[in-house]
């Protein structure tokens, strides 16, 4: 490549980036023009010595999920003002929940995990209070969880609830697993395996959950699994649905639903009593589903990816750096900006690149193979956890959970990471 190619490559970057520079300078003349007349930055979490954050990484449980949708806000303050009995919330809500998503009823839950469980100790014990009061002792009772696709860093929701884990790695595995014991199968799959895996379990006469913890948007999943014919189903209620953090949805046949909540909180003697949601919760997540029953995402996915493309520009400024967005197909689907550079040539890792988001100011948090929630002792060894142990390390940036003006912040912190690397190592 000749050096008048590699400079007018260069101008073009930098000719596709002025709007965005410009933009910044305009807010850094803002943000100084309001230091001047004293605004505060101060707030509830500095104030007791913690450190918020720009979130790139996406909706994360341990970067306290996402923000919650105005309408859950409002929802969940004007729920806290009143009494009420508890049962007949949870009922009111799933038969809502039920006109929301066409499957016969619902219940909300402490997180998808909480819905494991509570679909776990259903299917164990079902509505009977004896067995209920036994769990997790499950002596006598059908207590064989199959795990189809392998084991999960989640599955101690299912555990808890007194089961024992049977691994089907296969749909081939599948029918070799079953036995009278057989309380309930779990997976994740989501995709054409799904019908098929459902016609095994319906003619084996068990009950199928399917864990989509991460699945809305798009909201079309909400009734998705019930046109399917699964029988329970739960998602996250504190990640893309932007409901409340400690929320989750469990849907699916009236049955199991009645006796998941035979096993929930508030029922005294209960396994699952000390899974809590509160009457907040279920108004707020109720009300999150309404409102993503409203929600343009094609609007939202174009503005996301304005975010991720204005950081691109900026960090393509940097000789050698190149980047591109893509949406995931499997779950967390927002658009979202992987940035690729050479690490021996800028002499830097992603690991340090990350490294040095985080120590800035504002701190910052991208996605990257790191995990800091996981336990250090797990180790799924499935196909999936064993194709990813084999992918390079990335840095990439999630644009759900960036709010506006951010995405300027990350992109600058971010080109000048790299461009320092780079004139360090003598690039």
């Amino acid at each position: 490549m000749t050096s008048l190619t590699t400079h007018r490559r260069s101008f073009i970057k930098w000719l596709a980036a002025a709007p965005v520079l410009a933009t910044i300078a305009g807010r850094e003349l803002s943000n100084k023009l309001s230091a001047a007349v004293g605004k505060s930055t101060a707030n509830v979490y500095e104030r007791i010595g913690v450190r918020p954050f720009i979130n790139a990484r996406g909706t994360w449980t341990y970067l306290s999920g996402s923000l919650e949708l105005p309408e859950v806000r409002t929802a969940m303050e004007a729920a806290s003002q009143q009494f009420v009995d508890m049962f007949e919330l949870q009922r009111a809500a799933g038969k809502r929940l039920a006109e929301l998503s066409g499957a016969e009823s619902g219940m909300v839950t402490s997180g998808a995990a909480g819905a494991m469980a509570a679909a776990t100790a259903a299917c164990i014990a079902g509505k009977d209070q004896a067995n209920i009061w036994q769990l997790p002792d499950t002596t006598g009772l059908k207590n064989e969880v199959i795990m189809l696709g392998g084991r999960s860093p989640f599955d101690s929701a299912i555990r808890l609830a007194g089961a024992k884990l049977v691994m089907a790695s296969s749909q081939g595995d599948l029918d070799g697993a079953f036995t009278d014991k057989t309380a309930m199968v779990y997976t994740t799959w989501r995709d054409e395996r799904l019908a098929k895996v459902l016609a095994i379990t319906k003619k084996a006469g068990v009950p199928l959950l399917l864990d989509d913890a991460a699945g809305i948007p798009p909201i079309e999943n909400l009734s998705r699994y019930a046109k399917a014919g699964a029988d329970l189903y739960c998602f996250s209620g504190g990640k893309g649905l932007r409901g409340p953090q400690c929320s989750g949805l469990l849907l699916g046949r009236k049955d199991l639903i009645e006796a998941a909540l035979a096993n929930c909180s508030p029922w005294e003697g209960a396994v699952c009593r000390a899974m809590k949601v509160g009457k907040e919760e279920i108004i707020g997540l109720l009300a999150a589903v309404e409102a993503w029953s409203r929600i343009d995402l094609s609007k939202l996915n174009a503005e996301w990816a304005k975010r991720v493309g204005r950081i691109a520009k900026l960090v393509e400024i940097v000789p050698g750096v190149t980047s591109d967005i893509k949406i995931p197909a499997d779950g967390n689907s927002y658009p979202t900006l992987t940035v690729h550079w050479d690490e021996k040539q800028f002499r830097l890792t992603v690991e340090e690149c990350d490294r040095q988001l985080r120590a800035s100011n504002p701190r910052i948090e991208v996605l990257t193979s790191s995990n800091p929630s996981l336990l250090s002792v797990i180790h799924e060894g499935g196909p999936k956890e064993q194709a990813l142990a084999r992918q390079p390390n990335q840095l990439q940036i999630v644009s759900m959970t960036l709010q506006e003006g951010e995405d300027l912040i990350v992109g600058q912190r971010l080109r000048d990471i790299l461009r320092n690397a780079r004139k360090n190592a003598g690039g």
